[in-house]
């Protein structure tokens, strides 16, 4: 059952859930993807309207996550924190899929159809990106915080930056990998790094020139 895969997936990614009890009574992101998944099922099953949309802003109101019951979320999802987190109504998430607070899966602007990502599995999204217009991140991407990606992430890449980079790909699945933030690569960084490297060997060069022109006896 997907609620329960939801409930499992607390356990498996917050080592602060100590029991049953507290999960359900003390995770806004829990509470937000159960009435979630009933709004959709009234607004897609049934085709119930506005109904779907009023349990939308109550879950709003008492979480501070906006999912709007059109999008589509797979089971075993789980919102780190939450607050601040968007949903849209095309969106569409895989499963085993981890969102840390302030996370927007959005549109660009006012287009119609399908305008918002689709987001593959176990794929996490750190704390503050936003994945915007209707494009595909893969299975098993990492995206790190603060990044806007806004063009087609291939499957086991990670992606950091504004505009979003791909800096790493891994050569095979990362199951469920968990964001370790304080070990994202850092493409800037890494550029810096290269380029001081690259001066030490132009340093070390021209002293070994300088060496060699001392040594030499013009005969003056």
């Amino acid at each position: 059952m997907t609620i329960i895969d939801d409930i499992k997936s607390v356990f498996e990614r917050d080592p602060a859930a100590r029991n049953i009890l507290e999960v359900l009574l003390c995770y806004s992101g829990l509470h937000a993807i159960i009435l979630h998944r009933i709004a959709h099922f009234l607004h897609t099953r049934l085709k119930i309207p506005l109904l779907p949309r009023i349990i939308s802003q109550i879950s709003r109101f008492f979480t501070g996550i906006e999912i709007h019951p059109g999008a589509r979320i797979g089971k075993g999802f789980f919102i780190d924190h939450g607050m601040g987190v968007v949903i849209g109504e095309t969106t569409e998430v895989g499963d085993f899929v981890t969102l840390y607070q302030g996370v927007s899966l959005a549109g660009t602007g006012k287009e119609t159809g399908k305008r918002h990502p689709t987001v593959g599995n176990n794929v996490v999204i750190g704390a503050g990106a936003a994945v915007l217009g209707p494009i595909v991140v893969g299975d098993n991407v990492r995206i790190g915080a603060g990044s806007v990606v806004v063009k087609l992430v291939p499957d086991n890449c990670t992606v950091v930056g504004v505009p979003g980079r791909i800096v790493r790909q891994e050569g095979g699945k990362v199951v469920r990998a968990p964001l370790d933030h304080s070990n994202l690569p850092d493409p800037v960084q890494e550029r810096i790094e290269s380029i001081h490297h690259e001066l030490e060997i132009v340093e070390d060069t021209i002293r070994k020139w300088k060496k060699q022109f001392e040594k030499v006896d013009y005969g003056l």
